[in-house]
């Protein structure tokens, strides 16, 4: 094992991780209108599929990057349109009923985990961001032969990538949960709407940005 690489492949998994997107809004809005649970389950939706796209970089790159740019503008509207979509049904949602279905046990966490992962995987600009991580870090992703010793690093630094993306995930799941009892039903109504007016913001901004 070598700790250096894993350290390393830490360290991208929580540079992608950190910012505050669509799924670390959903992330929050769900941890304070159902449970930490339910928010750290969807955060593990997003590390997983950020952790397939990290192994598409790493190894498959020449193939996806070329695939991702000659057909960027389609991807980002499709991906807008969903993230728009998204935000829409969290502005419209009543979080009281959320809370009966809490109480009466109904929380469904692997809805929660597929939600965020099919909308992390939306955003195939993900992987060029990645890139960047791997070349500033120093990372030769995508370079070389496929030998054995280049798929054990590479497992490495996959393994240490969806720690970080977890651990980033169950840090502010977390520290968002130790706010929860402070809301009453009408404070999660508005951040439901103020979470869905951002969501859309968002996606509305991926669309934007395919023509712009």
């Amino acid at each position: 094992m070598n700790y250096e690489i894993l350290l390393r492949g830490v360290t991208i998994g929580l540079l992608a991780s950190i910012t505050l997107g669509p799924v670390g809004v959903m992330c929050i809005q769900r941890t304070l209108s159902k449970s930490r649970a339910s928010g750290f389950s969807s955060g593990l939706g997003a590390a997983v599929a950020d952790t397939l796209s990290a192994t598409l970089a790493y190894f498959f790159i020449a193939v996806i990057s070329t695939v991702i740019e000659s057909n960027l503008q389609v991807f980002k509207v499709i991906g807008g349109v969903f993230v728009a979509g998204v935000g829409i049904h969290y502005f419209l949602k009543n979080p009281i009923v959320q809370i009966r279905r809490n109480r009466a046990g109904r929380t469904n966490l692997v809805q929660d985990f597929v939600s965020t992962f099919a909308l992390t995987l939306t955003n195939p600009a993900f992987i060029l961001w990645l890139l960047v991580i791997f070349s500033a870090l120093g990372v030769d992703a995508g370079a070389g032969e496929m030998d054995v010793t280049r798929v054990g690093a590479g497992a490495q630094m996959i393994l240490g990538f969806f720690g970080g993306a977890a651990a980033w995930w169950f840090v502010l799941t977390f520290v968002v949960s130790l706010f929860r009892r402070r809301f009453r039903p009408r404070h999660l109504l508005w951040i439901n709407r103020i979470a869905g007016a951002l969501i859309s913001a968002l996606g509305v901004a991926v669309i934007v940005s395919a023509f712009v």
